[in-house]
């Protein structure tokens, strides 16, 4: 037994997931249950911790946020990016599916789900919500987890952290101004401002402690040290920060989890669907660029899954632990990663399509 064990901890250490990463959405369930469970057994936790805000935003689950995103942005080379102009199709073809695709469909096929085909089941006003949320994940193409799933599709380490990156600063720029547009379309009124000043929180001040400390920790001790060591230490940071703010979240939405949990499953749905959509329309771009295989995977990748701790993180700051924009996001951290697993397998399996190409 314990043989056995062991051969399948090396056997995943070797195919680039841990025990974190493939049992990512149980963890992320006990998370949800857990939270739920204090929030109708032991209510004056979430009580207590109701109290710290600021306009909006809670400064406990800021500081975790804070944990999860720091470490994403330790592992990000900005001057890598130079070599970008070398190899810019797969880049183009990612750019353009994660920002000129992929937040208006999010927005049409979550639109058409929860005004039209589950209209019977929600109030316009709890729709609307669960519209904002699907829009925040839309919205942000994924980070880190995309290493995942370029290493378990052999994908080119290099090029990946290339597309990470120019995907990190374009966030910078066009998260706010779509994701208000769409809410703005949505009939969801976002003052900007308080947009604006999510992503300068949560992204703009941990990216630049995240530059910071790289520069420093690699003048000190060089680059293999950062890379094999330094940056490891934090990966317990990033799980600890996620699965307690989830707890944090469902300890405030247990009351319309457990009075309705089939809206889990509507929310599932929309999800889902955007994710193959999208999937397609990136894995198929690659096929018919020519892109090897080791660049379409990732590159399909980044825009499929989705960088949801900004989008939880956003949520949060703009309509409260409580509201169903918020649901909607955590929902999407929890059929991410089975939905992506089995994207994985199917990609590894159709390798042989892009077989000769060359870059």
């Amino acid at each position: 037994m314990k043989e056995s064990a062991l051969k399948e901890k090396v056997s995943n250490k070797e195919n680039g997931i841990g025990l974190w990463e493939r049992y990512l959405s149980l963890w992320v369930a006990l998370s949800m249950i857990i939270g739920v469970a204090l929030g109708q057994f032991v209510p004056a936790i979430p009580n207590f911790l109701s109290q710290f805000e600021y306009y909006n935003v809670s400064i406990p689950t800021a500081i975790l946020i804070w944990l999860m995103i720091f470490p994403m942005m330790l592992k990000i080379d900005f001057s890598s990016i130079v070599n970008a102009t070398k190899k810019p199709k797969g880049l183009i073809l990612t750019t353009a599916v994660n920002w000129l695709i992929k937040p208006f469909t999010m927005y049409g096929i979550s639109a058409f789900f929860f005004l039209v085909v589950f209209r019977p089941f929600l109030s316009p006003e709890l729709a609307n919500e669960y519209i904002a949320g699907a829009i925040l994940l839309g919205a942000a193409p994924c980070t880190a987890m995309v290493f995942v799933w370029s290493e378990l599709t052999k994908g080119d380490p290099a090029y990946t952290l290339l597309q990470v990156s120019i995907n990190d600063i374009i966030v910078l720029f066009l998260y706010a101004p779509i994701v208000a547009l769409l809410l703005g379309i949505g009939n969801v009124s976002v003052p900007i401002n308080t947009l604006l000043l999510s992503i300068f929180v949560f992204i703009v001040i941990p990216l630049v402690l995240g530059i910071v400390v790289r520069k420093k920790v690699v003048k000190q001790k060089g680059d293999d040290y950062f890379e094999k060591d330094f940056v490891n230490k934090f990966d317990g940071t990033t799980r600890i920060g996620l699965l307690l703010t989830l707890v944090i979240i469902f300890s405030f939405q247990g009351e319309r989890i457990l009075s309705n949990p089939f809206h889990i499953l509507l929310i599932a749905i929309p999800l889902i669907v955007q994710n193959i959509v999208i999937f397609i329309l990136g894995y198929g771009g690659a096929k018919a660029c020519k892109l090897p295989f080791s660049i379409a995977a990732p590159a399909a990748m980044v825009g499929t899954s989705n960088f949801f701790e900004l989008a939880v993180a956003v949520s949060i700051a703009l309509f409260g632990l409580n509201s169903g924009a918020t649901l909607a996001t955590v929902v999407g951290v929890l059929v991410e990663v089975p939905v992506m697993l089995l994207l994985v397998k199917f990609s590894n399996k159709t390798k042989h399509w892009f077989d000769g190409y060359e870059y």
